[in-house]
């Protein structure tokens, strides 16, 4: 597991965190939770997992039969009223009127806050709703919006106050390619204006393509966390050569110190580790094998979530 180093400001972290339920069943166990401030942290499991338990006693939903942890620096619960106005969150989808346009769905929301500002309160409704691009579909009934609108209006009701933390719960789950792509460029844009974002999701090419760090959990427990590209480089990756003389193709690969080269009848592959593939395809070019293909395989993050928790992802994670 990557450590993060002890002068790096973290958003969140646990320690020894810990839920135990009625029954003895061990939800969450000593879980040790570092997310880097500035940070996009994907939060990853398989279902049961634990991810949502985590985020519920993160944000005070439930109490921690064990451990403790800190939100934006301040102990957690005890610094509740000054941290949690500086934390977004969207958990388990958002709620709405659906009779009620978007705009008056955010303004209910902002009169029941009482830390809103009612003097600046249409000022930041339509700032929240220009952020996730819902400006010009403010006054369209929530009932008449898409999923992905939908979605997008639960992440501007979390923007109604500037936030240093976003917590997002699956905002993804159900959504269309378009609603996917939408939420994802809007997390990204959250991340790019220094917002931290802790996102539990289960569309690990999603997680991919916007994190910048990865936490996986198993049964309860963190199996892995910190940068994904830290990830990704302690994958092996490989080469693989499609050819009629796979043969000759597994000789010219041993020759080059390649391990684990593997022959069939397609072909032959290796392990590349920090051969340059360039140089691999010139020697079997060089040594007369008919090269039909050539790929670098590089571990997909599905591939690594596999090799770390023994098992495939659910989606109702």
């Amino acid at each position: 597991m990557s450590e993060l180093t002890d002068s790096e400001p973290l958003a969140v972290a646990s320690h020894g965190l810990t839920k135990r339920f009625h029954g003895g069943q061990v939800a969450v166990d000593q879980l040790e939770l570092a997310v880097p401030a500035g940070a996009i942290y994907g939060f990853l499991g398989p279902n049961g997992s634990g991810k949502t338990t985590t985020i519920r006693m993160l944000l005070g939903l439930i109490f921690p039969t064990a451990g403790h942890h800190q939100l934006l620096g301040a102990p957690m619960p005890s610094a509740a009223a000054q941290v949690l106005p500086r934390v977004g969150a969207l958990v388990e989808g958002p709620a709405f009127h659906p009779y009620l346009s978007g705009r008056a769905n955010l303004a209910r929301l902002d009169a029941a806050d009482r830390g809103a500002d009612p003097r600046t309160g249409r000022t930041r409704i339509d700032a929240a709703l220009e952020r996730v691009g819902l400006l010009a579909a403010a006054g369209k009934r929530y009932r008449n919006y898409s999923l992905g609108m939908r979605q997008r209006l639960g992440i501007a009701a979390a923007l109604l106050q500037p936030r240093s933390l976003l917590v997002l719960d699956e905002p993804t789950n159900g959504l269309d390619p378009q609603g996917t792509r939408e939420v994802r460029h809007l997390i990204a844009g959250l991340g790019a204006d220094g917002i931290t974002v802790l996102l539990s999701s289960h569309l690990l090419s999603e997680v991919e393509q916007v994190c910048t760090h990865v936490g996986v959990m198993s049964v309860g427990r963190m199996v892995w966390q910190g940068p994904l590209a830290e990830l990704a480089a302690q994958q092996r990756v490989r080469v693989r050569v499609d050819t009629a003389d796979p043969a000759l193709a597994g000789e010219v690969l041993r020759g080059l110190g390649l391990a684990a080269v593997a022959v069939d009848e397609g072909g032959a592959s290796a392990q590349l580790d920090a051969a340059a593939p360039e140089k691999v395809s010139a020697a079997l070019v060089g040594a007369g094998v008919g090269v039909r293909g050539f790929v670098v395989d590089k571990p997909r993050l599905e591939d690594m979530f596999v090799d770390l928790t023994g098992e495939g992802f659910d989606v109702s994670g």
